[in-house]
């Protein structure tokens, strides 16, 4: 049974920093493709960003280009999203994701994405 568990969510200020993990269990982790992705109240799932089973490719959005880095340890089976410089219009639920390797073209699409885990809060407050 695939898991995928987030954490390290909560209430940051603009210009503030969070780093939010996703340990996943019950998959060969390095072999999948993972993504963070975002969901604010009445508005679809959006991609944040994205990477290959080796780290070596990565994807992002426009919108979070130079202040957020994706990475991943893939001996800890962990995921990380590291946000600095955080807007107000970055509070969401973020969810991070997991499929088998991607075409370039699927990373940033969550309709790509087989396993989800279950979202944590971020709250960027002025």
């Amino acid at each position: 049974q695939v898991q995928l568990v987030e954490s390290g969510g909560g209430l940051a200020q603009v210009g503030g920093s969070l780093r939010l993990s996703c340990v996943a269990s019950g998959l060969v982790f390095d072999a999948y493709a993972m993504g963070w992705f975002r969901q604010a109240p009445g508005r679809a799932r959006e991609a944040v960003a994205a990477l290959s089973w080796s780290g070596k490719y990565t994807y992002y959005v426009d919108s979070v280009k130079g202040r957020f880095t994706i990475s991943r340890d893939n001996s800890q089976n962990t995921l990380y999203l590291e946000m600095n410089n955080l807007k107000s219009e970055d509070t969401a639920v973020y969810y991070c994701g997991a499929d088998r390797p991607l075409d370039h073209s699927d990373y940033l699409n969550p309709l790509s994405y087989e396993y989800w885990g279950q979202g944590t809060q971020v709250t960027v407050s002025s």
